[in-house]
């Protein structure tokens, strides 16, 4: 069935309806009710086009459906407390408009473009609001909820380059200072195998980590082909996942997540990075197709990250680490050097869906019922290695932390990617990326000994471009 005929059809109605009288019923007898609204009506926020046969299936739709679930099972438990969906905001209006008709919410409240967000923002009714758009607009989505005293669903990761990082930094700190809680999509930090290992490395049931390897090796997710009537915004966001300028490529928007458990295991950040990447086999976007880095978290600590998204190769999505007595499979087993399992305390953390139980956390936040959680420095951090390892591949240079978050000489620490989050809400439209489609960075020169019309072949091959405006690619 196609959307529209969805919409008309008695089915969607009746569904939409029976959430709205079960939202409302459950008001009257409730005695606390927080209000949400979403920001990016994608997949990942409210479930896109997909349809609901059923008022349980709205507990599937995205990160709403998350944190509706995770209300039901704090009701289980019996914390009496209702998430009630009123707004909705995204680039595409008729995504949020139809987010909106899903989940029984007035169309008025659906907001369209680049500055839909700030028409939620200056609602004072709304408690929390889930950000779900592309990486690029998370930094200012974010502080901007915090500055209007929204708590935050902030979605994995959570800037593009170092500029964002910081302003995330900036409106992490906020949040402490207003008590606002804030948690972003890491769902491993609230997974029970991930949360056992990691009590036992702090309380030296498990010897400290050495050393290890991060791992998502997979598919591209997905392609989306520009039509004709679409401007540059709309085909932006629209690809957004095949773009630096809008994803800060897939290491920023997916491997960050194997790179947050290094981080978080071992308490700390790296100091440095050296990586290398390439790109073969895409068919949309600016991107790399791969990227191999070496982090350097001092103490003769390292960590080797490797991610790739290429089609019908081995996947293989894990982080394991080797400590002087142990070998750790993060979140699933730890054994002895002789192989032999370890016994770890299991006690104190449910088996619950970490996309779920992350809601669940972040409500009892909110509450008072539980540990206070804001994530927005760590995410943001981990994210910052992330565009470390893209600066590191795309340039051919070593890059530390502090290029991007504390050294303001360094060439790196203002390196923003463009078009900015603010040049979509300026009047008309965006310029595309200095990159655009089947356009990508080279690090460094070509082989010295190539003639020069060798060298300008190998450019119309690959249409690369010199990294950043540094030493790079002259051919």
């Amino acid at each position: 069935m196609k959307r529209r005929e969805f919409i008309k059809s008695g089915a969607f109605a009746a569904t939409a309806a029976s959430l709205a009288a079960t939202v409302k019923a459950a008001d009257a007898g409730a005695k606390k009710v927080l209000n949400v609204a979403v920001v990016g009506c994608g997949g990942r926020g409210t479930g896109g086009k997909w349809k609901p046969a059923n008022e349980n299936d709205f507990y599937k739709a995205g990160a709403l459906g998350n944190i509706l679930n995770a209300a039901k099972i704090l009701r289980g438990e019996g914390i009496d407390i209702t998430i009630k969906p009123v707004a909705f905001a995204d680039h595409f209006l008729e995504k949020a408009q139809f987010a909106a008709e899903k989940f029984g919410v007035d169309k008025k409240f659906a907001f369209g473009g680049a500055c839909g967000y700030k028409k939620i923002m200056e609602m004072p009714e709304v408690d929390i609001v889930i950000l779900t758009t592309p990486l690029n607009f998370r930094p200012i989505h974010t502080m901007a909820a915090i500055k209007a005293g929204k708590h935050v669903f902030a979605e994995k990761g959570v800037a593009v380059d170092a500029p964002g990082v910081r302003l995330m930094i900036e409106a992490s700190k906020l949040a402490t200072e207003k008590k606002l809680s804030i948690v972003c999509g890491t769902q491993r930090r609230h997974q029970r195998g991930y949360l056992i290992q990691k009590r036992a490395l702090d309380e030296g049931k498990i010897s400290p980590i050495l050393g290890g390897q991060v791992y998502w090796n997979s598919r591209v997710p997905w392609v989306r082909e520009r039509k004709s009537e679409m401007t540059n915004k709309d085909y932006l966001c629209n690809n957004w996942l095949n773009f630096t300028e809008l994803s800060g490529d897939h290491i920023c928007e997916q491997h960050v997540h194997n790179i947050d458990v290094a981080n978080w295991f071992l308490g700390r950040f790296p100091k440095t990075c050296v990586a290398f990447g390439a790109r073969t086999r895409r068919v949309s976007g600016n991107q790399y197709d791969f990227f191999s880095a070496d982090f350097d978290y001092g103490d003769g600590v390292h960590i080797h990250s490797m991610c790739r998204q290429i089609d019908s190769a081995k996947n293989d999505v894990r982080e394991f680490f080797r400590t002087a007595n142990e070998t750790i499979a993060a979140g699933s087993i730890v054994k002895n050097l002789k192989g032999k399992k370890v016994a770890l305390n299991e006690e104190g953390y449910p088996d619950v869906n970490p996309y779920v139980q992350e809601h669940v956390d972040l409500i009892k936040s909110i509450l008072g019922k539980g540990k206070y959680y804001n994530e927005g420095e760590e995410c943001a951090l981990s994210t910052a290695c992330g565009v470390m390892v893209r600066i590191s591949a795309y340039t051919g240079q070593m890059v530390s932390l502090n290029d991007i978050i504390k050294n303001e000489k360094s060439p790196f620490y203002n390196m923003a990617c463009k078009p900015t989050a603010e040049d979509f809400e300026k009047e008309g439209d965006v310029q595309m990326p200095e990159c655009g489609d089947f356009e990508w960075y080279l690090p460094g020169k070509p082989f010295h000994g190539l003639k020069p019309e060798d060298a300008a072949k190998a450019k119309n091959i690959a249409k690369g471009k010199a990294a950043l405006g540094l030493e790079g690619c002259n051919c």
